[in-house]
This record gives structure tokens, C-alpha cells and sequence, in this order.
């Protein structure tokens, strides 16, 4: 480094900032001029070096939580928020504008968050990293929930003055007017009336209406008890110029089936027994609610018993217990069975029908190849044609008649496939072998007490022939 080609000079003093206390005692080396004293010819005046404030640590840590803090707020703003523009976010901006307009949920704004206090128009909620929200106490009809409790919410707003998420509970209804309202809300209706059309509401002051086919998942006959009922709904269209709102109950009834089935169906399992509601019957069979969830009873798995109608047996509404036979993985369908659920007639049939015993049953179904008899319900067996006489014949009716009593022979059981072999033949080959016994002993009976024949007289005074002594000399002379 180049000398410095001017004499030394002594160091300079550096000004002192106004707001710092003034110095306890002079510490200027020997030499240096006092404040205020003239500089010596030939020195240049040297500018403070310019320095940063020094900041506490406390300080500076504090910053740069709030930066922090900021940034994940920021984050997850525009996480909730991604795809909504600014004026579906912000509302109406200008006199008389809400200061917050609580759009409709965005996809990817579900959360879950952790009430931690309840006040007295709301209920605030933790949501993660840092960031609370508040829920109207008015979407808790049956009382506010307890500290701590989960709940699943979405993200409606933000309300930058109190710093807080506006939230909205996850099928909770929401309170608008025609400034708010838009298509995808859940709404709270108050049925005023109703039509051959549907239902005519009010929501928050706003007339409504909910076709008939919007009201439920079935077809309703009668809209007279919904009048003066308070129903949840989807906003599904929403005109504020013409001032027309149409609802519909039946696709939020819709939703929350399939948020039911998709939960009912990860923990079905065939062997389960459930119980549920019967929903719809069929000639073939009766469709069962379980609850988010139908299936389908087939008619064969009503009963052990035949059953030829099955309205005989259920009726919609009523309340029956079940199990699942089958689940198929491509269909989602169910298979369900209420015999199951019985003590199978099959478990012992051995131990009431012998092969070789006689039984008497009533023929309930006719076929080209035989008949089927029911000996008990749950039980039947097969008559076969060949079994049906010991003569040949050509169909099953000339024998036996639909509902006909007949006493048959017991020829196989199966207890495994659940079969059972008839005949018809069988007893009566036994019937003619019987008679003809009969009639066999019968003849050996009656000739055995048959009298015995009686003797022939012989008569000895016949003129002629061979008895007589005169040789025939005295009958020809």
C-alpha cells in the first residue's frame, strides 16, 4: 500500500448520533481538537463512515418470525385459493361493498381443524401451521362441540382484520343473500309452499324453489308434509338480475350417499352380517339398504323355505338382519343373504329321512324330467320320470298334479349338494308284489280249506254191459 504523503494527524473523533448519551468523560487521544475547536491548515475534514443501526437480538429475531409466520400464511392462502380469481376472493370492492364475501368452497380448500375455544357468536378452529379460522356457532344446531374436537371445514375467506380463516363446515349451511349466494352453496330452505312442480322456499329471505325430482333419491307422491320443514340444500342456479334461485336436496342427499358408500365399502367384507333397510322389492328378489350402500337379496336366499313371492314375506321399509355373500370387485355390487342367518334344515336331514323310509309331501314344482316334492320347508326332493310308475309313460302329468299329495320312498341323500332322490315306482312295485302275494296266499288259503270232493256211487243193477253172468245170453236170447 502507497504512503500517505501527508504528515500524521491524529485520529479523528467520530460524531456522536444526537440520541446517544453524551460520553461520561473526554476519550479523544492527545492532540485531537475539541468539539467546536478550528481543524489545523492542511487537514481535509473526514465524513463519518456511514453504520447500521445496531439492533437487539430480541428484535431481530422477532422479525424474522414474523417473516416466517407470513410466509406460510401466504402459502396456504394460495394453496386454498388456487384456481379462484380475485373477484370471487374479494367480492364487490367500492360504498357498501362487503368487506368480505365468503365465495363458494374452492376444490382443495378441505381441511381439518381442532377447535380451541368457543366464542360467542363462533367456534375458532386451528387448521395447521399456525393459522386459525372461526366457524358461525350457528352451523352447531345441536350445541357447540367440545374443545379439541376435529372437525372437517373449507376455507371460504380471509378476514385480514382480526387475521383469521372464514371458515365453513363441511355440509354446514351458509348464510347469504343475493350478493353472496352463488351455484354450489349449501343452503337452509324453509318449504312455504308447494306445488305440482316442486316445493316453493324461502333461504335467508330469498324465495326459492326445489323441483320434485330435486327433493329425494326416491319418487314422492305427497309434498303436503314437507311444507313448513326446514330442508339442506344445493344451490344450483342462481340469477341475481332475475332473482331466480332453484335448489336441489336430492344431489346433496346424492353426495353424501356416495361419501357413505365409498366408506361402508372399505369395510365390507363377505361373512359380515349387517342390518338394513329394505328398499325395493322384486319378483326376484328385495333390494337392501345398509346404509349408504344397496344390495340385492336374491329370492332363493330369503328363506330355507320356497318362497314364490317375495312380498309374501318383506315389506319396504322394514328392518331385516343380513349377510354378505359376495362383493364383486369390479361392480361394487353386493349379494346378500337372510337364510344364512338360519339353522339349515339340510344339517340333519339324515337323521328324519332314512333311505329306504317313506314320506308323505306335496308336489310343488312340475318339469319335463320329474317332479319336486317339498317334505318339509327347506326340503325337497326329486321324483324323476323314470321313478314316477312301474309302466312307461310319456309326461310327468299323467301321474302326479301341481299341489297333489303323494306318500313317496326315499331313495339318496346328499346332504352335501343338498339332494334328495323319490320314487314313486318304488312303493308301487311294492304295492303289486304286496297283491300279488296277496292274491297268492289268499288261493293257497282257499284251497286249502276247500271240503273234499265227494265219492262216486257205483250202481250194480244195470241191465247189459259186463257185469252180467249170462254172458249177454239173456238180454239177446
Amino acid at each position: 500500500m502507497a504512503e500517505n504523503p501527508l504528515p500524521s494527524q491524529p485520529p479523528l473523533q467520530r460524531p456522536t448520533h444526537p440520541s446517544a448519551p453524551p460520553a461520561a468523560s473526554d476519550s479523544r487521544p492527545e492532540g485531537a481538537p475539541a468539539p467546536g475547536e478550528p481543524r489545523a491548515i492542511g487537514t481535509e475534514p473526514v465524513p463519518p463512515t456511514p453504520t447500521a443501526r445496531p439492533q437487539p437480538p430480541t428484535a431481530l429475531k422477532g422479525a424474522a418470525l414474523l417473516q416466517a409466520l407470513d410466509a406460510e400464511i401466504e402459502a396456504e392462502l394460495e394453496e386454498a385459493f388456487a384456481g379462484a380469481d380475485s373477484k370471487s376472493l374479494l367480492g364487490p370492492v367500492g360504498p357498501g361493498a362487503q368487506p368480505l364475501a365468503a365465495p363458494a368452497s374452492q376444490p382443495g380448500g378441505g381441511k381439518k381443524g381442532t377447535v380451541v375455544s368457543i366464542g360467542r357468536d363462533g367456534v375458532f378452529l386451528d387448521v395447521g401451521g399456525r393459522s386459525q379460522g372461526v366457524l358461525p356457532l350457528e352451523q352447531f344446531p345441536d350445541g357447540p362441540p367440545a374443545v379439541g374436537a376435529v372437525i372437517d371445514v373449507h376455507i371460504e375467506g380471509y378476514d385480514g382484520a382480526n387475521g383469521l380463516l372464514v371458515l365453513n363446515r363441511k355440509g354446514a349451511a351458509q348464510s347469504v343473500d343475493w350478493n353472496t349466494v352463488a351455484e354450489g352453496m349449501i343452503v337452509e330452505a324453509r318449504v312455504t309452499g308447494h306445488g305440482q312442480a316442486g316445493l316453493q322456499v324461502e333461504v335467508n329471505g330469498i324465495r326459492g324453489f326445489i323441483p320434485i325430482s330435486q327433493i329425494e333419491l326416491f319418487r314422492i307422491e305427497d309434498l303436503g308434509p314437507y311444507v313448513n320443514q326446514k330442508l339442506t340444500c344445493i344451490v344450483t342456479e342462481a340469477s341475481p338480475s332475475d332473482r331466480n334461485l332453484v335448489l336441489s336436496r336430492r344431489a346433496l342427499l346424492q353426495q353424501e350417499r356416495d361419501e357413505q358408500k365409498q366408506k361402508l365399502m372399505a369395510e365390507l367384507a363377505p361373512g359380515q352380517i349387517r342390518s338394513g333397510v329394505v328398499r325395493n322389492v322384486k319378483p326376484f328378489g328385495a333390494f337392501i339398504d345398509l346404509g349408504g350402500v344397496d344390495g340385492l337379496l336374491p329370492v332363493g336366499e330369503i328363506s330355507w323355505a320356497r318362497v314364490e313371492n317375495p312380498e309374501d314375506v318383506l315389506k319396504v321399509g322394514q328392518r331385516v338382519d343380513v349377510q354378505v355373500t359376495r362383493i364383486d370387485p369390479e361392480t361394487k355390487k353386493l349379494t346378500l343373504s337372510m337364510k344364512q342367518l338360519q339353522a339349515s334344515p339340510w344339517d340333519d336331514v339324515l337323521d328324519r329321512y332314512g333311505v329306504g323310509s317313506t314320506i308323505t309331501g306335496k308336489v310343488t314344482r312340475l318339469t319335463e324330467f320329474g317332479a319336486f316334492v317339498q317334505l318339509e320347508p327347506g326340503i325337497e326332493g326329486l321324483i324323476h320320470i323314470s321313478e314316477m310308475a312301474t309302466r312307461r309313460i310319456g309326461k310327468v302329468t299323467e301321474v302326479v298334479k301341481l299341489g297333489q299329495e303323494v306318500t313317496v320312498q326315499v331313495l339318496k341323500v346328499d346332504p352335501a349338494q343338498r339332494r334328495l332322490s323319490l320314487s314313486l315306482k318304488a312303493l308301487q312295485r311294492q304295492a303289486e308284489e304286496s297283491a300279488r302275494q296277496a292274491e297268492e296266499a289268499a288261493a293257497a288259503e282257499a284251497e286249502a280249506n276247500a271240503p273234499p270232493p265227494k265219492p262216486v256211487k257205483r250202481l250194480s243193477n244195470l241191465k247189459g254191459g259186463l257185469g252180467g253172468g249170462s254172458g249177454g245170453k239173456g238180454l239177446f236170447g
